[in-house]
């Protein structure tokens, strides 16, 4: 119960639905009940078992409905005969009737808008709380699942949990009210017949414990399958290229089994459920009927015909709340095991996080320092003991063989990652010490793989600025030389670059790219082998705009092309994830080590 009170935490404010809510169903039990029990009273005038002589007194109390409607209608009929007491009869039926629907709509539509606020509350912490968690949590999880999670298991959630919410409400009132209106007509029977209760919750309990377990097996399964599913589109092209269709078609089909395998067993659990309240139902009314009946023909007066058939109306319909119930109980198990599946991801808590001391930084002064720093993933140690300083405007640029530890070396500045041990300073600040929004804020950054989304140009371009002028955008797009083929474009900056920038060349795509770093105008860009994928023609183009990016500006560079960064103030040499170099490119050259052997490589290469 835990989790699922945890899950209605979401509902806040939950009075401002509950109260509405439950007066409406109040309402609606209380005429819902009174449409039933006022079928003794309409047998009982039909067939006059009062005699047609019986006086009825007038009530003391208007509580008792029944003695209320049967003196009412008395003193119609000595006004106006039978007809108008029947007709009066059939009026308040009717409008009994009426007013029960009237009052069972609103409290539905009330149930409903707590259900869709519920949802609301719940995707939006999930998908807020993912977003906060730090790139590592990336790296260790299966997309498929979170997409799973996000999409999938709230929706369950939303139509089990959330929807147990109006049969919790509803139901137990309902089933009140017919029993106090059963124990009014008969207690004998009444106390009778409710011994069968315990035994068809006997039978419910045994399922609802194991349909939960199932159900978490189930909603494992669908992540995993989304998860299949998502890495074979992203990457069909290489499917088809190595022909492994065969292979990732029988990936996929072997969870999809699993899953519909597991379905099947869900559903085997819920349907039974249905069957075995029913025919403990069907039990229960033939045995009153059986003693109910003989009650009747004793010719006790305490049950009469009459009262006794609309005993049998009310206590049939006493099944369907109990049913209801049970469902309910059943069902939810299909949303608590989704529901702890979000809870655990909302309870997740980023790996990097600000410090309680932290403070804002506006701008940079000095330099960026990196003290003996020490990073490894598990045993494996990608930069040992690295030390390293990038005064302010100047060029710094990392090269090396792959697998270094350079896009690590990277990574760390903006704390993207933490190392194990050493400290990296920002103007002689503790980065851990700094907020990690605003320092990012003094980064800008433009990477080997192009990272666009499926939206405009403008929009791409605008991503870290979204309050930006097109006066502000075309200005970085002219610096980035992407301004031409922009406007050359269907719809120029409003056209659609497509899933990924699908519809973009790579140097169209990385040259946007740079446009965004341009207009976000940070004092420092990180720039990860950004011409590394591009075709010549496409690398000056994209070099050139890099060039007018660095510009004025403290840049760290991850060279491919060794003969971009001939020019930087400072190249470092990493390898194994030591510096085993560092000098300018003449200083380099002349030493004979790690450096002339990549630039002689490449050129011979060339």
């Amino acid at each position: 119960m835990k989790t699922y009170f945890r899950l209605l935490s979401f509902a806040k404010p939950i009075e401002k639905f509950a109260i509405p809510y439950v007066i409406t169903t109040l309402l609606a039990v209380f005429f819902n009940t009174l449409n039933l029990a006022l079928v003794v009273p309409l047998l009982t005038f039909l067939f006059n078992t009062t005699g047609s002589d019986e006086v009825v007194s007038k009530p003391d109390s208007l509580w008792k409905m029944m003695d209320n409607f049967n003196y009412y209608s008395q003193v119609i009929k000595e006004e106006y005969g039978m007809y108008g007491a029947l007709q009066f009869i059939c009026v308040v039926i009717v409008v009994s009737v009426l007013l029960s629907n009237v009052f069972k709509y609103i409290s539905q539509r009330i149930m409903e808008n707590l259900r869709i606020h519920t949802l609301l509350n719940i995707r939006r912490s999930v998908f807020n709380n993912v977003m906060d968690m730090h790139l590592g949590f990336f790296n260790n999880e299966r997309k498929g699942d979170i997409l799973s999670k996000i999409t999938n298991d709230v929706q369950v959630v939303q139509f089990t949990v959330t929807g147990t919410l109006q049969v919790v409400f509803r139901e137990p009132f309902q089933l009140i009210a017919y029993l106090v209106t059963l124990f009014a007509i008969s207690y004998k029977l009444t106390f009778v017949s409710i011994l069968f209760i315990p035994i068809s919750a006997i039978f419910i309990a045994r399922l609802v414990k194991s349909l939960k377990n199932v159900a978490s097996n189930s909603q494992s399964s669908f992540g995993v399958m989304v998860s299949n599913l998502e890495e074979a589109l992203s990457g069909v092209k290489i499917i088809k290229a190595f022909n492994a269709s065969s292979f990732i078609k029988q990936k996929f089909n072997t969870e999809n089994e699993n899953f519909s395998e597991i379905g099947r067993q869900i559903a085997k659990k819920q349907q039974l459920a249905s069957p075995i309240s029913e025919f403990l139902g069907v039990l229960m009314v033939a045995f009153i009927v059986l003693y109910g009946g003989s009650i009747v023909l004793s010719g006790d007066a305490s049950l009469t015909a009459p009262m006794f058939i609309g005993y049998i109306a009310i206590f049939s319909q006493l099944t369907r709340p109990a049913k209801a119930l049970s469902d309910s109980f059943t069902g939810v198990n299909l949303g608590l095991a989704a529901g702890e599946r979000i809870l655990e991801l909302i309870d997740m808590k980023p790996g990097i996080q600000d410090g309680p001391t932290a403070k804002e930084v506006t701008e940079f002064k000095e330099k960026i320092v990196l003290d003996n720093v020490v990073f490894a993933y598990g045993d494996k140690t990608i930069l040992n003991h690295v030390s390293l300083e990038i005064p302010r405007g100047k060029t710094v640029a990392l090269v090396g063989p792959s697998g270094g530890g350079k896009s690590t070396l990277m990574d760390l500045i903006p704390r993207f990652i933490e190392p194990q041990s050493g400290t990296i300073y920002f103007d002689g600040v503790d980065i851990k010490e700094i907020k990690i929004d605003s320092l990012r804020a003094q980064l800008g950054f433009v990477n080997q793989e192009s990272i666009l989304f499926n939206d405009t140009i403008f929009n791409n371009i605008a991503f870290g600025k979204p309050d930006s002028s097109l006066e502000d955008v075309e200005a970085a797009a002219r610096i980035a030389n992407a301004h031409d083929f922009i406007i050359n474009t269907e719809d120029g900056y409003q056209t659609n670059i497509g899933d990924r920038g699908v519809k973009l060349s790579g140097g169209q795509k990385q040259r946007i790219n740079i446009a965004r770093a341009v207009l976000k105008n940070p004092p420092i860009m990180l720039l990860d082998e950004a011409t590394s994928a591009l075709d010549t023609e496409s690398e000056k183009l994209v070099q050139d705009a890099l060039n007018k990016l660095m510009k004025n500006r403290t840049t760290l560079v991850i060279a491919h092309r060794l003969s971009t960064i001939q020019d930087a103030d400072l190249i470092l040499v990493l390898d194994s994830g030591r510096v085993v170099e560092k000098g300018t490119h003449f200083e380099l050259m002349a030493n004979n080590g790690v450096y002339r052997r990549l630039v002689e490589m490449q050129t011979f290469a060339e």
